[in-house]
């Protein structure tokens, strides 16, 4: 089968305590036990080792008073590494201070937002302060706001679009292809041009609440398709969904810009306009 470049757009990076604490988790809370057991400067070895090209991950707070350290280790990790690019954390009961000079760091490309964990809703007016931020320095948000794989009360398309009424021109990666609500995700973009989705966690040939669309969807959508992996908190192999991918049939315009163009774009546009 043919390699192609990559760049892995939903990778996660914990200092090593918590990434302990966040494995435990998921055995305890849903019965995960990941593959990969690696500390951050082995997930990077590791996906630099097998072609990833360029690596962005992201972190989040679950509670408050934790971003600022995490941002923190994460100004380390991009000045240790090379084409390697964050998402930063940010909890709605922090002062938006703490957040202000690590937005201009030209790796940072914005921030997470995992409303399934941190609780609250994509439409808090906590947020606002974020939002105007990341607007202002013309950077993403990062959110995992679908119903899969597990589901709560803050996350949902309806609770989205609350957020796209007050906020239209955020500029959000939708994770996870919006699972499980995809085709309601998916008609957002006609209408959204700074929305983006991933591919982590949903191209999976027999997981049951996995990304089964017609691969005209993918073609029609191929500028807005980020490739993610979920690394390394995932509970099967990773070269699974890239193998998924490319039996989709789709055009090699489409697969490359899924697994490396349109993620080049994105971080070229970013870092550009901090110059």
């Amino acid at each position: 089968m043919k390699t192609h470049p990559i760049i892995d757009f939903h990778v996660h990076l914990f200092p090593d305590r918590m990434f302990d604490a966040i494995w435990k988790s998921f055995v305890k809370d849903y019965g995960w036990d990941v593959i990969y057991h690696l500390y951050y400067k082995e997930c990077i070895a590791y996906l630099k080792e097998h072609g990833v090209e360029k690596i962005v991950y992201s972190n989040y707070a679950h509670k408050e008073d934790i971003a600022k350290d995490l941002n923190d280790w994460n100004l380390k990790i991009l000045d240790e590494f090379d084409n390697v690019y964050c998402f930063g954390a940010f909890h709605p009961d922090d002062n938006i201070a703490i957040v202000e000079e690590f937005i201009t760091h030209p790796k940072v490309l914005g921030f997470k937002l995992q409303l399934l964990v941190q609780k609250f809703y994509p439409y808090d007016k906590r947020l606002f302060p974020l939002y105007e931020l990341v607007l202002h320095h013309k950077k993403r948000i990062l959110m995992h706001v679908g119903t899969g794989p597990v589901g709560n009360e803050y996350v949902g398309v309806s609770g989205f679009k609350k957020l796209l009424r007050q906020y239209p021109d955020i500029a959000v990666t939708i994770a996870h292809m919006g699972a499980y609500e995809y085709d309601e995700f998916l008609n957002l973009l006609d209408d959204y041009p700074n929305l983006l989705m991933d591919t982590a966690f949903v191209f999976l040939p027999d997981y049951e609440g996995a990304f089964h669309k017609d691969p005209e969807i993918l073609e029609q959508y191929q500028d807005k398709i980020l490739y993610g992996s979920d690394f390394p908190n995932i509970i099967f192999p990773r070269e699974l969904e890239i193998d998924t991918l490319m039996k989709y049939g789709l055009t090699e315009t489409t697969l490359k810009k899924i697994l490396y163009e349109n993620g080049n774009r994105i971080i070229s546009e970013i870092v550009s306009s901090k110059k």
